[in-house]
């Protein structure tokens, strides 16, 4: 692949030898492939930016056993999550995820939602999708061999080392089901909101019906919100105002975490509408009979924004 990373220390040296001999144990050990669905720790919200964050979650979710962070520490590794100015290795390698462009091919189809068609090795969406078609097919699925599968990647036990060791600081551990009105806000999104985003943006292009949640074939707002939810393991109700209930009011003016519901009308008891914030002023829905299910502004001029709550999980 890309460059070769630099030593992550001599603090990590031992970790060359244990996950060389251990494989696949080591990396359980860490939570780097057990964990899938791992929170992200305060490193990783300081140092991914959303829109990968968001793009790790999807791609790990198709490779049962992928960590989202084990990608993470991949682009960190090759291009600080795309904030290389030089994304041109030496060796020919291209883009976020520095693929070589015959490897990409390889693993670049189907495009995934979001993805530039033709498929596109500087595109992030088509890139960190690629990245985990590559990894599952080389040791991550099912958590089989995460060393044998970054290995895979990058030919270099150092480069193993460096993945991995950034994949640990990024997983903070895994969530419960079932939302908790009322309590503590977290101060950053968990598993639970990753799964839904990921569950909703799976949905794109599907027709708005209204009283409808089924998966593929139709949804309306709440319905989305609730099947997205319910995908991640946490039970909401069915209607906008129940789940505006049944989950806990941001307060006026405090920053949105994607995984937020933000609501329209007048709360808590004449919502019209819902959706589910994904960050960078954007929200995925179920707009209205005339639009399918889509990533839009969660703000627009003639809005009846009337806040969001965050789901708290048990």
């Amino acid at each position: 692949m890309g460059k070769i990373a630099t030593a992550a220390g001599a603090a990590f040296m031992m970790l060359i030898v244990l996950i060389g001999a251990a494989g696949a144990g080591v990396a359980s050990i860490l939570g780097l492939g057990s964990d899938a669905n791992a929170a992200p720790s305060a490193q990783a919200m300081s140092q991914i930016p959303p829109q990968y964050y968001l793009l790790f979650t999807r791609a790990a979710a198709e490779c049962p056993g992928l960590s989202w962070t084990v990608l993470a520490g991949i682009a960190k590794e090759e291009s600080d999550f795309g904030r290389a100015a030089d994304q041109v290795s030496k060796d020919g390698a291209l883009g976020p995820m520095q693929f070589l462009p015959d490897t990409f091919d390889q693993y670049a189809q189907p495009v995934p939602p979001g993805g530039a068609t033709p498929a596109s090795v500087w595109d992030p969406t088509d890139a960190v999708f690629a990245a985990a078609r590559m990894l599952c097919a080389n040791g991550a699925k099912n958590n089989a061999d995460i060393h044998a599968a970054v290995y895979a990647y990058n030919h270099s036990d150092t480069y193993v080392t460096a993945v991995l060791a950034d994949a640990a600081t990024f997983a903070q551990g895994a969530a419960a089901s079932g939302a908790a009105p009322g309590g503590p806000l977290p101060s950053a999104p968990g598993p639970a909101q990753a799964a839904a985003i990921a569950f909703a943006q799976s949905q794109l292009g599907v027709k708005y019906v209204w009283g409808a949640e089924e998966p593929g074939v139709a949804f309306d707002c709440s319905g989305l919100v609730q099947a997205a939810y319910a995908a991640a393991g946490v039970h909401l109700p069915r209607v906008a105002t129940d789940q505006y209930n049944a989950t806990t009011p941001v307060p006026v003016g405090a920053p949105l975490l994607p995984g937020d519901l933000v609501y329209y009308g007048t709360a808590p008891h004449n919502l019209e509408h819902i959706g589910i914030y994904i960050g960078n002023g954007l929200m995925t829905d179920a707009p209205n009979p005339s639009a399918p299910v889509r990533v839009e502004p969660f703000r627009y001029t003639g809005d009846n924004y009337a806040g969001a709550t965050r789901v708290v999980v048990k």
